[in-house]
């Protein structure tokens, strides 16, 4: 039951911040509620229907919204248990403002975090970088695999209970293989906290207690390898070469040397 209400109250903060589109997902029993500027969640369908029937959404074809009761607070999540802030978030490449609820993801309560000077722990780039890497982790319909070896499974197109590449749309494969490249980039040693913190959503402390890490380790574990992400996603600018300065002559033509 626990279970049921927090997916319950992970729909109603989803919706609270807009619309959605529902969209079916490659997983029995999952749906996902998409957006243009918040990303996307994988939910379960069994309990968006639930909500629809009780008057807590208005659907209309495939949108699907707040009713007025559900705005009001009719459903099970009450303004006390959203932690609602605005972050910068990502979507075919343009970014946006957008209202969240923080306390669904680690990585949005690390970013308000700063040090005893004010500098914030996470740059806007390594932010960016994580919300990206969440947001194509749940395109992908790839939050259900848990503990396996699912990097394979993007590879070979291979996954439990029947679903494989042939049941995914353009879209969830594209996500997939985005999501292998990142992954790719930043690396064996530290993509794991990258999967379990802004895919998974485990807590710092979590991670540091499956892994057997030191305490205080994995925030720090973790903004390395955001900082190689944000680099996967968004590279450094290159710098031009030094220009060269031709001249055109005449066939007898002779530099001059000045001494």
């Amino acid at each position: 039951m626990e279970q049921r209400n927090r997916m319950e109250r992970r729909i109603l903060g989803f919706l609270t911040a807009g619309h959605a589109v529902l969209r079916e997902a490659a997983v029995a029993g999952k749906v996902l509620l998409e957006t243009d500027d918040r990303g996307a969640i994988s939910v379960a369908g069994d309990v968006v229907e639930e909500l629809d029937r009780g008057g807590v959404l208005a659907r209309a074809g495939e949108r699907i919204s707040l009713s007025k009761a559900g705005a009001g607070g009719a459903g099970p999540a009450p303004a006390s248990r959203r932690d609602l802030g605005v972050v910068t978030v990502e979507h075919d490449g343009i970014y946006a403002d957008a209202i969240v609820n923080l306390s669904e993801s680690p990585l949005a309560q690390l970013v308000r975090r700063k040090d005893r000077n004010g500098v914030p722990f996470l740059s806007g780039a390594e932010f960016r970088a994580g919300e990206r890497l969440r947001a194509d982790y749940t395109r992908g319909q790839l939050v259900p695999r848990l503990g396996a070896n699912w990097v394979a499974s993007v590879s070979s197109g291979r996954r439990d209970g029947g679903n494989g590449i042939a049941d995914l749309t353009d879209a969830a494969l594209g996500a997939r293989l985005r999501v292998e490249n990142a992954l790719a980039a930043v690396g064996p040693e530290l993509s794991g906290v990258l999967v379990d913190v802004c895919c998974f959503l485990k807590g710092l402390e979590l991670v540091e207690t499956e892994r057997g890490w030191p305490v205080r380790s994995a925030k720090i574990v973790l903004k390395t390898a955001l900082a190689v992400l944000s680099r996967h996603y968004e590279p450094p600018a290159r710098k031009s070469p030094p220009k060269r300065v031709l001249h055109w002559g005449s066939e007898d033509y002779r530099p001059r040397i000045d001494g």
